[in-house]
């Protein structure tokens, strides 16, 4: 599986931003997909995760309530929708897909990643 992020950019706290992935190669649908983050001089932390069919989500506490990952299979997409951003948000944003098919936040799970999108919060 190809995956391409796209997506980011500079964003003032309490903005919105939506990420996609696209992806390519493989039945997309027979993926989980997840989108972790990396802040610099921290390390990759999961985000959230969405199952390959019945579309079951996973959101790391951080992130529950302000973030919404979703799929379109018939697009070969999968998105994040971010709202209320901060500071703390800012990282290269990486999309991942899982032959798991259910959503999980174990890093060693996702077969395939794409080549992040930087997300930059701040006034």
């Amino acid at each position: 599986v190809q995956l391409q992020a796209s997506g980011g950019g500079l964003v003032q706290p309490g903005g919105s931003l939506r990420l996609s992935c696209a992806a390519s190669g493989r039945t997309f649908s027979n993926y989980a997909m997840g989108w972790f983050r990396q802040a610099p001089g921290k390390e990759r932390e999961f985000v959230a995760a969405i199952s390959s069919r019945n579309f079951l989500t996973y959101y790391a506490d951080s992130v529950k309530g302000r973030f919404t990952i979703s799929r379109d299979n018939a697009k070969n997409t999968v998105y994040l929708q971010m709202n209320s951003l901060n500071g703390e948000d800012t990282a290269v944003y990486y999309c991942a897909a899982s032959s798991t098919t259910y959503p999980t936040m174990r890093t060693n799970y996702y077969n395939y990643w794409g080549q992040g999108t930087q997300v930059t919060v701040s006034s």
